[in-house]
């Protein structure tokens, strides 16, 4: 099976150009750090971008030709880093944008990775299990001359989990003639994966809520959250969020939303779904639209679905005091603009959402030593990188006067341009 992620969810994803917006940012942050334009032409294109066909024997015999990307962004830090994608509206310029991000979350989180992504145009739905793996297997051996342990690290991402995962560093192996499990992060526990992985993107992003709540004056036993998105992002978030003490109200999925102004029970609502395959249905609950989840009347707004969730026609409609952002890019910079003018904090993408790349990180340097860490191990770290990130970021943004956002990307750029002058690119 593949990783349940909400993809589904892409209300303008035509309107906005999601490489737009990550260069947007770039050029935002940039002004506020006063970087050279030189520099700046330099961070907007990615290093190297792979274009690659695939071409894959399915079941009835027949041959179909898939396309894959790799974008490597900037390795200024350290290796590229990044997830890969099977999603049927991949995108070039949404890889590139991803890839981008990764760099800035990268140097946030304090790691030494640059930033890369991948994906391949395919609704891994209607794959059987067999064809999946061959088209696994095909991508990963198109681009094994640009990826390795020490050049480039993929992982999981959107339609993409574990058994993945096997597959490339199985085929990245044969191609080598040894065993390279540090080639991808991400892999079964079995295969050199790390404890605390599956649910890292969500346990990190509780650090930083309760980081963020203490900043802004909230208290999270008193505060009511709503999720938008109920992948495994998103559901965790209402597991660690409601272990904190915090009431989680509202979630959703591609289906649509449920609300309960008492409160959603995480083991009740993963269970429903497991069973019937979405939140829709679940007793005593009120069915909402993904729109209406972003405006309810809440403390705290997770976006844990895709890409311009919150965009111009609805940031004023947001109530939250504190959107989390466990999706990428779910917040345009029209938006942001706003919400920052109605005082809403938004804790970006790059920050609230690093702990799975961090969590890969600690994965990648467990392959490295040989050495394996016990889950306890793993949180204690993780929380140790994010609450440091946090307090980076916090810092950033009170000594540049910006929101959270600039904040982020001011700190990130500023360290990977450091890297790029020491190492003598600029």
């Amino acid at each position: 099976m593949v990783a349940q992620k909400e993809l589904q969810l892409r209300p303008g994803q035509a309107e906005y150009n999601p490489y737009q917006v990550a260069v947007e940012q770039l050029e935002r942050a940039a002004s506020v750090v006063g970087l050279e334009p030189a520099v700046v032409e330099f961070l907007k294109y990615p290093k190297r971008v792979v274009t690659v066909s695939i071409p894959v024997k399915m079941d009835d015999g027949s041959v179909k030709v898939f396309t894959g990307y790799r974008s490597q962004h900037n390795n200024a830090l350290g290796p590229f880093k990044g997830g890969v994608r099977y999603h049927p509206k991949v995108t070039l310029d949404e890889v590139k944008a991803l890839s981008m991000w990764m760099t800035w979350k990268c140097a946030v989180a304090g790691i030494p990775y640059g930033g890369g992504k991948g994906g391949v145009i395919v609704d891994p739905h209607v794959l059987s299990q067999g064809e999946l793996e061959r088209l696994s297997r095909g991508y990963f051996s198109a681009i094994s001359g640009v990826v390795g342990p020490y050049e480039d690290i993929p992982a999981p991402d959107v339609y993409t989990d574990a058994q993945i995962m096997a597959y490339f560093m199985d085929e990245y192996s044969k191609i080598k003639g040894h065993n390279s499990f540090g080639v991808v992060t991400g892999k079964p526990i079995i295969l050199g994966g790390s404890l605390g992985r599956d649910t890292a993107t969500a346990r990190g992003l509780s650090f930083v809520v309760e980081e963020a709540v203490k900043k802004i004056g909230l208290d999270l036993h008193k505060s009511t959250i709503a999720v938008q998105g109920y992948g495994n992002a998103g559901s965790y978030v209402h597991m660690f969020l409601e272990q904190l003490g915090a009431k989680v109200v509202a979630v959703s999925d591609s289906k649509g939303g449920i609300y309960n102004k008492e409160g959603l029970s995480y083991k009740d609502v993963s269970a429903h779904k497991k069973k019937t395959g979405s939140v829709i249905g679940f007793r005593n609950s009120k069915v909402i639209t993904n729109d209406d989840l972003l405006k309810l009347d809440v403390d705290i707004l997770v976006p844990a679905a895709l890409e311009n969730q919150i965009n111009q026609n609805n940031a004023a409609s947001i109530k939250a005091s504190i959107v989390a952002e466990a999706a990428n890019g779910p917040t345009t910079p029209e938006a942001d603009d706003i919400l920052y003018k109605e005082g809403v904090s938004v804790i970006p993408d790059i920050l609230a959402n690093s702990g799975g790349v961090t969590t890969s990180y600690f994965e990648w340097v467990q392959n490295i030593q040989g050495y394996y860490w016990s889950e306890e191990h793993v949180d204690q770290e993780l929380r140790r990188f994010m609450v440091s990130a946090f307090r980076n970021v916090w810092d950033a943004k009170e000594r540049y006067n910006v929101d959270m956002r600039q904040g982020a990307y001011s700190f990130a750029v500023e360290r990977v341009v450091e890297a790029m002058k020491k190492r003598g690119w600029i």
